[in-house]
């Protein structure tokens, strides 16, 4: 465990409170937190107990050693501005962000009065919960930070928590949050996309046909890459991808333009790494060519 930290967080939401409680846990001392909504002074009372709830100005000056600000990504420079413009923060304060789409500009205002800056994503879907807890331990922070001793704090305080530090330039943070907001975002998304179309062909419990499907599917793919890609668009069947397509449009079109454009990546990525011959993809890329809103009869041809 890195040395005893006094901490504030600003923004007890799903993150904060959850990253807080953490720390707690690993022997540091959370003396205050803000929270305005039912939820946030729920979570504070059972999660921070003994921290006191105060406005964010006053978490700051609370918190002697680190203040940790977890709001919403837009409204993340407007807290940094207001509390460096009213004298919140002071010299050699280590100020951290939990934002995975910003790096340390936007804590530009808190370094201009003597702070230390740091952002410190932590990459794991949060409930706001103490069920949250037992996810923390082995998973990634996304870490940017110019100054030594701060890159030597946040590495201990990863520590404390069990993660692994994955050190991020600034210049990549937006790319570093892109491939996790398409990685772990849009993955919800598919699943339920998958599980309305199962349901619209009458399965009753979607959740027990993708259960064990996805579950492998995933695992595969991060233990094998590319080589986990099968199904139609592998193996160059452009007669079923053309029926897929037809019944989307029919039942579902607003599904349609999803399935195609994932269908088309799909099959460039096998090409890549030679699990589809560019040959044999040629009718199936035009079965995808087509225009989302194509006749089906048209889509038909094209497969033949």
């Amino acid at each position: 465990m890195s040395a005893e930290l006094t901490i504030g967080v600003i923004g007890a939401g799903r993150v904060g409170a959850v990253l807080a409680a953490a720390l707690r846990g690993a022997g540091h001392r959370v003396v205050a937190a803000s929270g305005v909504s039912a939820a946030a002074k729920h979570r504070i009372r059972t999660l921070l107990p003994g921290a006191r709830n105060l406005p964010a100005d006053e978490v700051a000056r609370a918190a002697a050693d680190l203040l940790i600000i977890a709001v919403p990504d837009d409204a993340l420079a407007g807290v940094v501005t207001g509390l460096a413009a009213t004298g919140a923060l002071r010299p050699g304060q280590v100020v951290a962000h939990t934002s995975g789409a910003h790096g340390l500009a936007v804590l530009a205002p808190a370094a201009a009065v003597g702070a230390r800056a740091l952002a410190l994503h932590p990459a794991m879907t949060f409930t706001g919960t103490a069920a949250d807890l037992d996810r923390l331990p082995g998973i990634s922070y996304g870490i940017t930070a110019a100054d030594a001793t701060v890159r030597t704090l946040a590495a201990a305080l990863v520590t404390d928590l069990g993660g692994h530090p994955e050190w991020i330039s600034e210049d990549r943070r937006a790319l570093y949050h892109a491939s996790l907001a398409h990685g772990a975002n849009h993955l919800v998304t598919l699943v339920n996309e998958a599980a309305d179309r199962l349901r619209d062909a009458g399965v009753l419990s979607p959740e027990k046909v993708l259960g064990p499907l996805l579950t492998a599917a995933l695992e595969n793919a991060l233990r094998m890459g590319d080589a986990a890609i099968t199904g139609p668009v592998s193996r160059g069947d452009a007669g079923t991808v053309a029926r897929h397509v037809q019944e989307l449009a029919r039942t579902a079109p607003d599904s349609l333009p999803a399935y195609v454009a994932l269908a088309r990546r799909t099959a460039d990525r096998a090409i890549a790494v030679g699990r589809l011959r560019a040959v044999d993809a040629e009718p199936l890329l035009g079965v995808l060519a087509e225009p989302a809103a194509a006749d089906a009869g048209q889509l038909g041809e094209a497969a033949k």
